[in-house]
């Protein structure tokens, strides 16, 4: 366990626009951590104790379990937030599992400390309380999504999703997590990811899912992206990643 770095905090976008007074009153508390993909941050159930916040290309999931044994996907966090106690304040029983989606460096604060430090500071109190704000809209747009948009569609919106939160095209993801997080059968996500290989929008490597056309991808996408992008836009203006 390392303490992290100026540099670290500068990784996560909603860490680095803090004042300096701020960010020096979280870093003491601060410790970097590196996982892989699928490593967990929170299982459900137990205490919320911890608040993590996703650095550079790191992603995580918010999960949840519909039957033993299945997690699917409710929400994506990446270096514009933060999982945890930042949204429960701690020591309540987490219900969805926080899992790391794309490997990569997280930071990770006593949801206890962050507390205290919010009581020190009104601006982190109302900074958090703005997050927290964006994260039940993006639950609210994906539950929505859920119900009404397309297995295509819901695809291309959340590969879209990770490669503008990882700045990459290429994505760590095999087709049977690809459908657990979705919800959906395999077969169902095998049949789209291969008609969007045919129309020139993806290409599959074992185990990689390679963005080749975003422009078209996009247009492929529901708009729910679009719809958070906005709202995040408005109440943490500079902080989700806009899709290009």
């Amino acid at each position: 366990m390392l303490l992290a770095s100026p540099d670290d905090v500068r990784g996560n976008r909603l860490l680095a626009v803090l004042s300096e007074n701020d960010r020096t009153r979280l870093l003491p508390h601060l410790h970097a951590f590196d996982f892989e993909n699928g490593a967990i941050l929170q299982p459900a159930g137990e205490d919320v104790v911890h608040t993590w916040f996703p650095c550079g290309a790191a992603l995580a999931s918010f999960c949840v379990s519909s039957e033993p044994g299945d997690l699917m996907e409710v929400a994506i966090i990446g270096w514009e937030g933060a999982v945890g106690g930042v949204v429960s304040n701690g020591r309540i029983p987490a219900f969805a599992t926080a899992q790391v989606r794309s490997a990569g460096r997280f930071l990770r604060i006593r949801t206890s400390a962050l507390e205290q430090a919010k009581i020190d500071s009104l601006h982190l109190r109302h900074w958090f309380a703005r997050y927290s704000d964006c994260l039940f809209a993006q639950l609210f747009q994906t539950a929505a999504c859920n119900a009404r948009h397309t297995i295509r569609q819901r695809a291309c919106k959340w590969l879209l999703s990770a490669s503008e939160r990882t700045g990459s095209n290429e994505l760590a993801m095999t087709q049977e997590d690809f459908a657990a997080l979705l919800g959906v059968g395999r077969s169902f996500v095998n049949r789209t990811l291969h008609a969007l290989r045919e129309e020139g929008l993806v290409e599959m490597r074992r185990g990689v899912i390679v963005l080749k056309n975003k422009k078209r991808l996009k247009q492929a996408a529901c708009g729910c992206s679009i719809a958070i992008e906005n709202h995040f836009d408005e109440v943490l203006h500079g902080i989700y990643p806009i899709s290009q």
